[in-house]
């Protein structure tokens, strides 16, 4: 008699992307979770899981993620073939969206609610879209052009529509600065994905990801010093800071990255980037559950108005041609949409 073996049952690489998003989603409330956590026991007079301590770690964690992903494509005579421009646009990229962005982003997180950082941080894709049409002339649909601009109405009434003494609500032009830094965030990462679009879509996803998370780290860690001075990390190593990084960073980052980077292999750019989109809805609903966070009538609105705006982008990206998320411009394409995933 023959054995018949049971074939295991295959996981949708769909699964893997939503699962990423979950954990994006929760991101910036477990950050902010931890640092009131090290509020509370201080080391020093000093918070041992500092903003620029988790960023820190955090990063390491993801770049050894897509070390173990990628080692295939990270070949010395592979790293070599890279010309001196595009080094320098890599470097460029990564100033840009490893560190510059993160920094403002997590400063972000210390000034205003993670609600408003999540739906101020929706900027970055009307503004990507809208500098691809003007510097790099791409063609786009009409339903993405309508949703792009709806996503960006529905920012700009979450963070202009304010309560009056009546109860009701109306335009207020009292902006903090919170949600200053997250603006100026979006700008950054959609002109670094700009850049990346433009100058560095022929490079493969492996170097592409690994060396921005790479320099990223490094020149983050030196901004750092530079800007807050050398005592800046020197709880980097407080075995408190580990005890919950061993939770944030296996969890957030690594599972996270993983499961993201392994979907993307088997999945078209529309099945991404329609899991993609539900980044904000699972971020709002983590810091209602993590922290508490109930999202103010503004935000309800402003809110409502980008899902709005997001489902009309996917329905432009549904009226493609389905094509698999396997070149760095692909990637690119997927990610613009997300916004900040949180590491």
């Amino acid at each position: 008699m023959q054995r018949s073996r049971l074939a295991a049952p295959k996981i949708p690489g769909q699964l893997y992307l939503w699962i990423a998003i979950l954990i994006f989603g929760a991101a910036n409330s477990v950050t902010h979770k931890l640092t009131e956590i090290g509020a509370r026991h201080l080391v020093d007079g000093r918070n041992p899981i500092s903003l620029c301590n988790v960023l820190f770690v955090g990063n390491i964690c993801a770049l050894l993620v897509a070390i173990a992903i990628y080692r295939k494509q990270l070949k010395l005579n592979k790293l070599k073939q890279l010309s001196r421009q595009e080094w320098f646009n890599l470097s460029a990229v990564a100033i840009m969206s490893g560190a510059i962005a993160p920094g403002l982003i997590f400063q972000a997180l210390a000034l205003t609610t993670v609600n408003s950082v999540i739906l101020v941080g929706r900027l970055e894709p009307p503004l990507t879209l809208i500098l691809s049409v003007w510097l790099l002339q791409e063609r786009v649909n009409f339903w993405e052009s309508l949703g792009g601009m709806v996503s960006f109405i529905g920012v700009i009434l979450s963070v202009f529509l304010q309560p009056t003494e009546q109860g009701t609500i109306a335009m207020s032009f009292n902006v903090g600065g919170g949600e200053i830094l997250t603006a100026i965030a979006a700008v950054v990462l959609a002109a670094s994905t700009i850049i990346s679009k433009a100058q560095l879509s022929q490079i493969s996803i492996g170097i592409y990801n690994t060396v921005r998370t790479a320099l990223g780290t490094v020149i983050f860690f030196f901004l750092a010093l530079l800007i807050y001075g050398h005592h800046h990390f020197m709880d980097v190593f407080s075995p408190f800071l580990w005890k919950w990084m061993l939770i944030y960073g296996p969890v957030i980052v690594v599972v996270g990255q993983s499961l993201w980077l392994s979907g993307l292999r088997v999945s078209t750019v529309s099945q991404a980037s329609l899991a993609g989109s539900f980044t904000p809805v699972a971020g709002v609903a983590t810091a209602y559950l993590i922290l508490g966070e109930v999202p103010t009538r503004a935000q309800y609105i402003g809110g409502g108005v980008i899902l709005i705006g997001i489902f009309l982008s996917q329905f432009g990206n549904w009226r493609k041609q389905p094509t698999k998320c396997h070149s760095t411009k692909e990637l690119q394409e997927v990610e613009s949409g997300i916004g900040f995933k949180g590491l």
